[in-house]
């Protein structure tokens, strides 16, 4: 995303939301880097929809004070870990009940009285990743992986997001693969390094032979420990460490608000 240098840079308030906490920051678009520190507060008890949106005004009104804040006419992105479809939440995961059937953009956008982009956290985190981290510049299909509680997971093909595939969800021996395969499946399982390393290339062989992508990233927190399990695994596809780490909801959230159409 080139500037002329005189330019003041695009920018965009972006908002992640997540199980224990809903985070923001404004973002510049042409780095894909956080201007100023992000905003958090801890995700609200139950997560219903409107408790939520109160939740995501907050912080959208503490960061639209700053002097660095775009215009209210720019969109506000915001990443939910679950399922949007056309602006509607399919699924709920660390989220209440209620949300699904929700139409989450229309509720954002009431609330905050401005345009919102509503995208699945993954998603932004992926888009995040091939826009300006691991995956940028990297032609073809790109393939995100996050290994936490779950196995989150964004395609991406030639810089263009397919939304909504969830990939942790793939059968793999009689289960769903993120039961066997997740940062969460090794800690409960109390696996060696090595012995993950042998769930991980079960699973990303079996990805691997799906998509034939031209690059696996690797997110989630175990990644910055990839290297205690990622020289074990035996792939045709190179695999990197996510570089925008905990920023890359948000950076995602708001590179979606300038994206519009993609759900």
């Amino acid at each position: 995303m080139p500037k002329d240098s005189n330019q003041a840079p695009r920018t965009a308030i972006g908002i992640d939301v997540g199980g224990t906490g809903i985070k923001g920051g404004i973002v510049d678009l042409d780095r894909g880097k956080l201007i100023g520190d992000r905003f958090r507060i801890p995700t609200p008890r139950p997560a219903t929809p409107a408790a939520v949106a109160e939740t995501v005004a907050e912080i959208v009104a503490e960061l639209s004070a700053r002097p660095e804040a775009p215009s209210p006419g720019i969109p506000v992105g915001v990443a939910f870990p679950v399922i949007i479809h056309n602006g509607i939440a399919r699924s709920a995961a660390n989220v209440d009940a209620s949300w699904i059937g929700t139409e989450v953009d229309a509720l954002m956008t009431a609330r905050l009285g401005r345009p919102v982009q509503v995208v699945n956290d993954a998603d932004a985190a992926g888009l995040a990743e091939a826009t300006y981290g691991a995956g940028r510049d990297v032609p073809g299909t790109v393939l995100m992986l996050t290994l936490g509680t779950g196995i989150g997971s964004a395609l991406i093909h030639d810089g263009v997001l397919v939304p909504n595939v969830e990939l942790g969800h793939l059968e793999l021996d009689g289960v769903d693969a993120e039961t066997r395969a997740s940062a969460a499946a090794r800690e409960r399982e109390d696996l060696s390094w090595t012995e993950y390393a042998q769930r991980l290339q079960r699973y990303l062989s079996h990805v691997e032979f799906l998509f034939s992508p031209n690059l696996f990233v690797v997110g989630g927190g175990i990644s910055k420990l990839g290297h205690e399990f990622l020289p074990h695994l035996e792939l045709a596809t190179p695999v990197a460490t996510a570089k925008l780490r905990n920023k890359a909801g948000i950076v995602g959230a708001a590179l979606r608000a300038w994206l519009p159409g993609i759900d």
